[in-house]
């Protein structure tokens, strides 16, 4: 019986997976292979022997406990909104645009999203401020958009494995038992070549992709028409930097940077609240096409997808718990001659390709895991160098497409996001220290 079980759910795992891929193969939305990841789940808990209301409730349990990252979507569509309509974005990038220089800038937007997500400790709310900003940017001087993308998402992870204030950082150390602070050291040491290999790639890469004079000279003026530029607009961006540094939670720093813009915007840019309220839910739209192309977007309808693939997602978490679907796989990994390195990062991709999100796939690599590394701080820098960069690379994973979507950058620039793959790669080709 025990062996028809595993059997079972290895072929609910590969059967949820070949979806997965012939949904990205065929061009179909990732909701709809998830919806149908569920009936797969649905049916193999049936097989384990719970009820279609056990499973039910359970699913509904799962969706709840995402009750908090919900929230923080409706409020970062409110976020990337308010900052169009207070003339944020287009102030930072009005006094920006005279230092920008295309031979360098996929460089310089790795480094400035890596030093922002730092101080935050958040990949969300760095790619919903600064990333936009860049990405931006990266329009209005002709920038290959996959390429500008990969080198935000890189560096908006870069904070959010190694930053002490990390949410992904806190979670590990709770998960292994170890202090946030001891195993920063060992994170940030495994990530001097890889960060240095990247930064030099994305110069390379923004080198490279430079034909001629590429930069919008008449942006700026365009956005001086259109707003009114000054420090005042720059105030949200403050308030955000300022009290992340002071260790407020990111939703109260989100709260407060998205009031101050809506009383800029309403009092300084002088938007009409009647016109203000319902961009903030379906996105900021310019009066003129000209600027719409660079500005439009925005709100909390630009989450909503995003916010759906989440609710899928944390309804399987009760059904793997309730039917133990991955516990088979702990004594196969125990007896497994394979090193340690090489398999933590394979169950890493696994468990992030049928969580969908990077906590689940944190807990679920710990748990399978923990046995193949005893040293506590061993294993905590282990998850810091394979799930958590992993999972922004798997294309249904909320990690990578939540930063992607709220920057507007495609899809194919995980293909770009050169830190996230040489995090895992420089680690396993590494030697073993004694603190490893």
């Amino acid at each position: 019986m025990i062996i028809t079980l595993l059997t079972i759910s290895l072929m609910a795992i590969l059967a949820f997976i070949a979806v997965l891929l012939l949904s990205i193969t065929l061009g179909i939305s990732i909701i709809w292979a998830l919806i149908a990841g569920y009936a797969i789940f649905f049916i193999h808990a049936y097989m384990h022997g719970l009820s279609a209301k056990r499973i039910l409730r359970i699913s509904l349990e799962g969706i709840y406990g995402a009750r908090n990252i919900l929230l923080a979507f409706v409020l970062i569509g409110m976020l990337t909104a308010s900052w169009r309509l207070a003339g944020t974005i287009p102030a930072v990038i009005t006094y920006s645009m005279p230092i920008i220089r295309p031979e360098w800038f996929l460089g310089a937007a790795f480094l400035v999203n890596s030093l922002i997500s730092f101080l935050t400790g958040t990949s969300f709310g760095s790619a919903a401020t600064v990333g936009i900003i860049c990405m931006t940017i990266s329009d209005a001087i002709g920038m290959n958009p996959m390429l500008a993308g990969g080198a935000i998402l890189s560096g908006v992870f870069f904070g959010d494995r190694c930053s002490p204030v990390s949410t992904s950082a806190l979670l590990v150390a709770d998960l292994t038992k170890t202090d946030v602070n001891s195993n920063i050291p060992g994170m940030v040491r495994t990530s001097v070549i890889p960060f240095i290999l990247s930064f030099a790639a994305y110069c390379v890469m923004s080198f490279l992709s430079v034909t001629g004079n590429t930069i919008d000279t008449g942006l700026t003026t365009l956005f001086m028409e259109s707003f009114r530029i000054g420090f005042i607009p720059l105030l949200p961006a403050l308030i955000m930097l300022i009290l992340s540094l002071l260790h407020f939670s990111t939703r109260r720093t989100m709260a407060a940077s998205i009031l101050s813009a809506v009383i800029i915007a309403i009092f300084y840019e002088k938007i009409s609240p009647a016109k203000l309220i319902p961009m903030l839910i379906t996105g900021y739209e310019a009066d003129s096409t000209e600027l719409g192309i660079m500005l439009n977007g925005g709100g909390i309808v630009s989450m909503v997808n995003v916010a759906i693939i989440v609710a899928i997602s944390s309804s399987y978490s009760g059904i793997f718990h309730e039917t133990g679907m991955l516990d088979g796989m702990k004594g196969k990994l125990l007896k497994s001659r394979i090193p340690s390195r090489i398999t933590i990062t394979a169950v890493s991709t696994l468990t992030a390709m049928i969580s969908c999100n990077q906590t689940l796939a944190t807990m679920l690599t710990h748990q399978l895991c923990t046995d193949l590394e005893k040293d506590k701080r061993k294993m905590a820098i282990a998850l810091e160098n394979t799930v958590i960069v992993i999972a922004p690379l798997i294309p249904w994973s909320i990690a990578g497409s939540v930063p992607l979507s709220v920057i507007g950058a495609p899809m194919s620039s995980i293909a770009a996001a050169c830190y996230l793959y040489l995090i895992p790669v420089c680690w396993m080709m590494g030697r073993k220290k004694p603190e490893d």
